[in-house]
């Protein structure tokens, strides 16, 4: 059985060694337009900011290893342009040679990922203007920073706000710009707003309800220039989203996601034979929504991609899907949200209720707590959890972990009071913030 996947990252690799570990007669060849294999994109920003010292560190395997000690064909600088479904072949250019190449497959994975999006804006192809997904891409940006002072990120997304932190911290200018009313979309505007005052107090330059048109300068970006005025600028860092890489699949019969994500069913199936795919190229079945969503993050490549491996080779493991739970660190905050947001519930027509309130991380009365703004969204029938958002300090990732199982589990807002959770005043409070609002909510009812 030849297993061919085109993507050497997350998904792929996951996929590959899972098939690795339980089918030893299988010929595995690993396709990769790049030249580095499974390397941790979510370390890039801090790799830029010296808090990583290298971007080797983020590496987690190298292309050798793959080879030698896992007996993967894995090629580099192989770009797909072509799957025939029909003839189960892929084929595509080696890049380094100019060559083509043609494989057979006897059942085929697209891990192929997402691309940032740079919008066709004129003067876009100046230089100083990066974006960054890749070791390159941030290679890139640090051989660039040496004569920097302004850097302006377009886009105030989960990037956008990660790199604002980093090259603030190497003694960067920061200017955002962003198109929206807020920072962070997938936060409501009434949490949005600590955002903003958290940038603001540490120094970034926040441009809201400004869309960028084009850039100038001779050789070298000089100006960003919005629909309500302009901006000179050093460097320029666009971060406005990703979309799935998807678009050589065109004619092969693949349904599609209207954002270009492939559709794959709980078992990373697509519609056509012997094809699967998995993480920032696929769907993620949302299990609140319960629809097919993208939100592409590697935690969900890599489960994804585990489970694809597993199921080719004929273990049957269905994807249980995802609540939407993310988090990340801005300076001094911790911005975590998981499940629905207000706009998302009121865009699927369910009737709900918040509870709002804040609480601190520890005992009130142990020294060092800290404070944390937390926002449940519950079904206003029943009272079943939907989502929440929580901006603090210390003790949110734990908070957003234990209500993200919640959710998995379909538990409701009182649901929460029976929960038994660890209990020291250096760690927590008798009962837990989220155990809190529960009880304040049950007793005001």
């Amino acid at each position: 059985m030849h297993y061919v996947i085109i993507g050497g990252d997350a998904a792929g690799m996951s996929a590959a060694m899972e098939i690795v570990r339980n089918d030893s007669g299988a010929r595995i060849t690993t396709l990769e337009k790049g030249h580095i294999y499974s390397y941790g994109q979510c370390g890039l920003p801090y790799v830029v900011g010296k808090q990583v010292a290298s971007s080797t560190d983020v590496i987690a395997r190298s292309v050798e290893m793959f080879r030698s000690k896992y007996g993967i064909d894995a090629k580099t600088g192989y770009e797909v342009t072509q799957v025939d479904p029909k003839n189960k072949t892929v084929s595509g250019d080696i890049l380094q040679t100019r060559d083509k190449f043609i494989l057979n497959y006897d059942r085929l994975l697209i891990a192929t990922g997402a691309t940032p999006v740079i919008p066709e804006w004129d003067g876009s192809h100046l230089l100083g203007i990066h974006t960054i997904k890749t070791i390159p891409n941030t290679e890139a940006i640090i051989a660039d920073l040496e004569n920097v002072q302004q850097v302006t990120i377009i886009g105030g997304g989960y990037i956008g706000l990660e790199m604002a932190e980093n090259f603030e911290s190497i003694g960067k200018k920061v200017r955002i710009i962003q198109r929206a009313n807020q920072l962070a979309g997938i936060f409501d505007e009434d949490v949005a707003c600590l955002i903003h005052e958290h940038a603001k107090a540490k120094g970034v330059e926040v441009i809201l309800n400004e869309e960028v048109q084009s850039f100038s300068g001779d050789t070298r970006v000089r100006k960003v220039i919005t629909d309500k005025g302009s901006y000179p600028t050093d460097l320029v860092l666009v971060a406005v989203g990703v979309k799935p890489t998807t678009d050589f699949l065109e004619g092969t019969g693949i349904q599609m996601h209207l954002n270009g994500a492939i559709i794959v069913n709980e078992y990373l199936e697509t519609n056509v034979e012997n094809i699967y795919a998995a993480g920032d190229c696929a769907t993620h079945f949302h299990r609140i929504k319960q629809l097919n969503d993208y939100i592409p993050l590697g935690t969900t490549a890599n489960k994804q991609g585990r489970l694809a491996g597993l199921n080719m080779i004929g273990q049957t493991y269905e994807f249980k899907g995802i609540v939407g739970t993310s988090i990340m660190k801005f300076f001094d905050l911790v911005l975590a949200k998981t499940g629905l947001s207000e706009k998302e519930t009121e865009q699927l027509g369910i009737s709900y209720d918040i509870h709002v309130q804040e609480a601190t991380d520890i005992a009130g009365y142990y020294p060092g707590k800290e404070t944390m703004h937390m926002k449940l969204i519950y079904r206003k029938d029943d009272q079943l959890l939907l989502g929440g958002q929580i901006i603090g300090g210390n003790g949110v990732d734990k908070r957003i972990d234990v209500l993200a199982t919640a959710l998995f589990h379909r538990m409701t807002f009182s649901e929460l009071l029976d929960l038994d959770l660890a209990y020291a005043p250096p760690f927590n409070g008798v009962w837990d913030p989220l155990q809190q609002m529960a009880k304040r909510n049950t007793t005001k009812k």
